[in-house]
């Protein structure tokens, strides 16, 4: 079976394609728009140089256009302290007594909790704004008003 220069790079953007899908990064995907780029240009009945180019400057554009978006948009906040994973985030609860521990137990949507306090400094009883979720402990912070 002869294969032609755009199966080629077909089978190459599907191999990349396959593989950032085991691996998980991004810019391999970049690059597959780029081996497509070569594809099509092969379809277009371009010369492999010109093929090579059109990959190139596919690829490479694509992969400087998602390292600019991304130096644009911080990633976002871990799972644990991500309002918007998390609706919890950001909620009040009230601490009556600490243990020495700097646990407590506070009632919070129907049930008890157990609170960890993530201050620096000793926890008092009053109000809290819970900043993170970790397992079955709520991550709070004393509220500022």
């Amino acid at each position: 079976m002869d294969f032609n220069a755009s199966t080629w790079w077909w089978v190459l953007a599907g191999i990349a394609v396959a593989a950032e899908l085991a691996s998980g990064t991004f810019y391999l995907l970049m690059l597959a728009l780029g081996l497509a780029g070569g594809a099509l240009a092969a379809h277009a009945g371009l010369g492999f140089a010109m093929q090579l180019v059109a990959a190139a400057v596919i690829g490479g554009g694509a992969v400087a256009a998602w390292r600019v978006r991304r130096k644009q948009h911080p990633p976002a906040l871990p799972a644990a302290t991500n309002r918007d994973v998390n609706l919890d985030i950001g909620s009040h609860v009230t601490v009556t007594q600490w243990n020495s521990d700097r646990t407590a137990r506070v009632p919070y949507r129907g049930a008890t909790w157990t609170v960890r306090y993530a201050g620096a400094d000793e926890p008092q009883p009053g109000e809290y704004v819970i900043r993170a979720v970790e397992g079955n402990f709520l991550i709070i912070e004393r509220h500022t008003h």
